[in-house]
């Protein structure tokens, strides 16, 4: 299922092959986030031209709309949205947390109210893999709980707990394949993959080391194709975010693969693949495109300045996205300050190109032995600062 190719001798950094059911996947990866089955800006055939290999959804905003009975009527998410390559959805845990207007936490689930409408809903470890399930996800995320920051130790250990106990049932589920359980909250009957998703184990414990250790090792004793950690980028300084993942990442075993939830900027991805992480999901792309802000080598560049105005030059000089191809910087510029919407597509293919341009780069440095040297020279010329755009 998931096979090391090369390793680096310097880092913890490794390159690999992932086999899922709709195709193989090279790590280190970016997975454009499509959370309402849509990479914003962007079609599936774009993205399929970026030589994407994966793309991320998410449960709980598929189950609030368009909800399960939509998207079966149309045989899964694969074909809801024509795309035909792997797909990961998170379970929604960390929505369900920050964005529902009420929730109560219990040992069965989380009761809530969904954020567009209001509408009681509950969502249990079970029926989040029943409705990844239905999805057709190719990799699917236990339920979890994301523990805000800052928190106290004593809370981010009932978290971590409460997490662990979620996580066997998700497993349980998944091995005993869709239930009836819950139906009419999945509006209609449950239809079962002939092959049930790759399902990824995650690793909680906010910035307490001792805790990081406690629920990764208990993630491996349950047993997952896949490990992430979460609770990372919510708002907590990057040096404590890397420890989070320095404290995680060696619990892990070697042969399968690591997935750093909700990151980060370019210099973060390749610390982190230095790190041993091998999978990646960040909104900085898209997000920032539609602020006028576009990646480079050098960093960051806001071509709503106007020193861009008379610019004859392409974002990056030999890039081969089709924003680099066709279009000045001159150009761009004028069509975000018109709020022309060709001008953020534009960006947003850019800059989905840079990520997983990165990525190949960083893959390739990675088999000929020379990511460490990469890596220092990337960081040294980057000057980004999308830092200050994160949400927190």
């Amino acid at each position: 299922m998931f096979e090391v190719r090369a390793t680096d001798k310097s880092t913890r950094a490794r390159s690999g092959r992932l086999k899922t059911e709709h195709g193989l996947i090279e790590t280190p990866a970016f997975m454009p986030v499509g959370t309402q089955g849509s990479v914003k800006a962007v079609s599936s055939r774009e993205l399929g031209e970026l030589n994407t290999q994966i793309v991320l959804g998410n449960t709980y905003h598929l189950f609030v709309r368009p909800g399960l009975d939509v998207i079966r009527h149309f045989g899964g998410l694969h074909s809801f949205m024509n795309w035909d390559g792997p797909i990961l959805t998170d379970s929604g845990g960390y929505q369900i947390f920050s964005l529902a207007k009420l929730r109560k936490i219990t040992e069965e689930g989380v009761h809530f109210q969904n954020h567009v409408n209001g509408t009681p809903a509950f969502i249990s470890p079970e029926f989040a893999m029943e409705i990844q399930t239905a999805l057709g996800s190719d990799i699917a995320m236990v339920l979890d709980e994301c523990p805000p920051w800052p928190c106290d130790y004593d809370y981010a250990a009932r978290s971590g707990e409460l997490t662990t106990r979620w996580a066997r049932r998700c497993k349980r589920a998944v091995e005993a394949g869709v239930s009836p359980a819950n139906l009419k909250n999945a509006g209609g009957a449950a239809t079962a993959k002939a092959n049930p998703p790759l399902l990824f184990g995650i690793v909680q414990g906010a910035t307490f080391p001792e805790l990081r250790k406690q629920s990764a090792l208990a993630a491996v004793e349950i047993g997952f194709d896949g490990y992430a950690i979460g609770g990372v980028s919510v708002g907590e300084p990057e040096e404590e975010m890397m420890c989070a993942v320095e404290a995680s990442a060696p619990f892990l075993p070697d042969n399968k693969p690591r997935y750093a939830m909700g990151l980060g900027t370019p210099p973060q991805l390749l610390e982190l693949i230095a790190r041993g992480m091998d999978m990646f999901d960040c909104v900085l792309p898209t997000r920032l495109a539609r602020n006028g802000t576009a990646f480079a080598a050098t960093g960051t560049l806001n071509l709503k300045n106007a020193e861009f105005a008379r610019d004859k030059n392409p974002i990056e000089q030999d890039c081969a996205c089709p924003a680099c191809q066709d279009y000045t910087r001159g150009y761009i510029r004028h069509l975000i300050k018109a709020e022309e919407i060709l001008g953020l597509r534009l960006i947003t293919l850019h800059n989905l190109h840079f990520y997983l341009e990165l990525m190949r780069q960083a893959r390739a440095a990675i088999e000929n032995a020379t990511f460490n040297e990469f890596r220092f020279n990337f960081i040294a010329n980057y000057k980004g600062r999308e830092l200050d755009l994160m949400p927190s």
